[in-house]
């Protein structure tokens, strides 16, 4: 991770006020002329409680977050019900997505476990006002082509879950997955499913890591991007050592970022670019500084695109 000292951090958060659009009161979504905004991963601060994740985040010019349901849960907890979406509106924070749940697209002993889950974090995030669940593909184990009627039918059950809360789960493919992990299979796999709460998402991390390729893009039809997680891959170490903890801040890495986003913007795609690292250092810094620094590295690529976008050049 760069270094941010404490004068790096207030002149970074003066210098994004201008450029996110203002008074804590104004949407999330007017963050820039395209509709896109920079949010804020829940892991990105996971260190820290709820309170303290979110207050950070808002006091550095913040207003997208993705939230985690656990430690939302645990604020709940503490303090009533509904009081995490309070906490938020008071801050000035929208939630446009909301962190995780694993083990719901392949039969295994953790499947049962994760679907109970999943019943209370849809109603935590339709209480968030969140409207969207990551839900990974992390599995490990060996599959062969018989298991996709099985996975489709699996993330069908999953869909009835969360259709009476209207949240919509969106299946992100990660590139050390044996299930689905590049674009084509997911977006393959989403559309088998056919289900109206089981939606495709796009993390440029897993996309430029993995096996997908730059022209699989040109798969997606306008308006199937409904999340997008924003991080850079980085130059080392070698992408066959990589892991999760080695994901950059955006410009600090190798993936060609605004090419990337400008062809999302030309699919249609125009809400949050969430910043998920998993870096322990970064993990453990004060959120402020964390979240100044998302605004810092993203907030280019934003006016970039809005720029292109304006020409008609994406």
């Amino acid at each position: 991770m760069s270094g941010l000292n404490r004068r790096d951090f207030m002149a970074i958060s003066a210098g994004v006020t201008a450029l996110v659009g203002g008074k804590k009161s104004e949407s999330a979504e007017q963050g820039s002329a395209s509709g896109l905004v920079v949010c804020m991963h829940g892991i990105t601060s996971s260190e820290f409680d709820f309170r303290t994740c979110l207050e950070g985040w808002a006091n550095a010019g913040i207003r997208a977050a993705e939230p985690d349901l656990v430690k939302a849960r645990q604020y709940e907890q503490a303090n009533g019900r509904g009081s995490a979406r309070k906490l938020m509106d008071d801050l000035g924070l929208q939630a446009f997505s909301s962190t995780n749940q694993l083990y719901l697209e392949a039969n295994g002993e953790d499947r049962g476990q994760a679907l109970e889950d999943l019943k209370w974090k849809v109603e935590l995030a339709e209480s968030l006002g969140a409207g969207r669940l990551v839900i990974p593909s992390a599995s490990s184990a060996p599959h062969t082509l018989a298991d996709y009627a099985q996975v489709r039918a699996n993330l069908y059950e999953a869909g009835e879950i969360a259709k009476p809360h209207k949240v919509a789960l969106m299946v992100e493919f990660t590139r050390n997955s044996r299930v689905i992990n590049n674009v084509r299979t997911a977006l393959d796999v989403v559309r088998g499913v056919g289900h109206p709460n089981v939606r495709f998402m796009l993390d440029v991390y897993h996309f430029w890591a993995g096996p997908s390729k730059f022209e699989d893009l040109d798969l997606i039809e306008p308006g199937e991007i409904h999340h997008v997680h924003f991080a850079d891959t980085p130059w080392q170490p070698p992408l066959e050592v990589a892991e999760q903890k080695d994901r950059a801040f955006p410009g600090e890495g190798r993936a060609p970022l605004q090419k990337i986003l400008d062809k999302l913007v030309a699919l249609g795609y125009d809400r949050a670019l969430s910043l998920e690292l998993f870096d322990m250092q970064v993990r453990r810094t004060d959120p402020g500084f964390i979240a100044a620094r998302a605004l810092q590295t993203i907030t280019p690529y934003i006016q970039q695109a809005a720029l292109a976008a304006s020409r008609g050049t994406r």
